[in-house]
Order: C-alpha cells, then structure tokens, then sequence
C-alpha cells in the first residue's frame, strides 16, 4: 500500500530537522488515517448492499417499497424481479446481475477492502512509531542541548570569578 521512505538516522540531524520530520510525520499519519477512514466507510457501504441484497424475499414481491437513490433521496418503487438486482459498478456506471452475483462482487470488494484495511493499519502504526520515536528524539536532543548550554554558562561564570 504504501511507499518505503528513506532511511533517516535521526541522531544525526539537529533539533530544527527533527522538528520538520515530526511535521511531515504528523502530515502522513493524519493523511493515512483519513484514508483508513474511508476505506471503512466504502467497506460498511459494500457490506449494506450484502444486507439489502439478501433481503430480496419472495413475499415482498410487488410490494410497494422506498427504493434508495442516493443515501438520503428514497424513491417509491415495487419489487418485480426477484433474481435480478442493478448494481453500482462505479464512476457512474449500472449493470444488471444475478442476486448471487451482486452478493459475490459485494463480498470480494469487502474482502479487498479488508486486507488493504490490514495493510494500511500496519503502515499507520509504523508511521505512529516513527513518530514517537522522533519526538522522543527532539527531546532527548533539546535537554542534551540545554544541558551544554548551562555547562557553558557555569563554565563562564566560573572564569569570570577567578
């Protein structure tokens, strides 16, 4: 799913270059974990349709029903083919399929959709941990670095005394 980065050996850069990589780390967990969050909703979406596909019952055949046209635009309609659905195939595009074929693409898109899922979460939580580790980093730096500066000072407040 996603690109390997470049190795960054964090020791190396100062506190200032650490701070850019938190920010682009920050960007990119922010940016995958919307991503994830779409892929959820397209996956809850494709699982409904499975629902709505298995509700199609000999006894409601006929029946006046509210037929979706949009997630919130309900249309009357009735319910006169029980063995053939018209499904959404993207961009736009409608065909006509069997109800065991609609429930099929319906159930390899979920099943797609999840093991994308699992690879995007892994490269979430290894971004998280970069992260972590970054700003464990910027710490670790900036006390090093005050640490030098109060020996300065003290170093020199001790010169001048003498």
């Amino acid at each position: 799913m996603g690109s390997k980065g470049q190795q960054v050996d964090l020791m190396s850069l100062d506190v200032q270059q650490l701070l850019e990589v938190k920010k682009q780390l920050e960007t990119e967990v922010q940016h995958l974990t919307s991503s994830f969050g779409q892929l959820k909703a397209a996956q809850a979406k494709f699982k409904s349709c499975i629902e709505s596909v298995a509700t199609i019952k000999l006894e409601n055949k006929d029946k006046t029903t509210l037929i979706p046209l949009t997630s919130s635009l309900y249309v009357p309609g009735k319910l006169s083919d029980l063995d053939n659905v018209i499904v959404d195939v993207g961009t736009g595009y409608f065909v006509e399929k069997s109800t065991s074929d609609a429930t099929k693409m319906y159930q390899e898109k979920v099943e797609f959709l999840t093991k994308n899922l699992e690879q995007l979460q892994e490269t979430v939580l290894r971004q998280q941990e970069n992260l972590q580790t970054t700003v464990e980093m910027i710490r670790l730096k900036a006390r090093a670095e005050q640490q030098a500066a109060a020996s300065r000072g003290a170093g020199q407040t001790a010169s001048a005394a003498s």
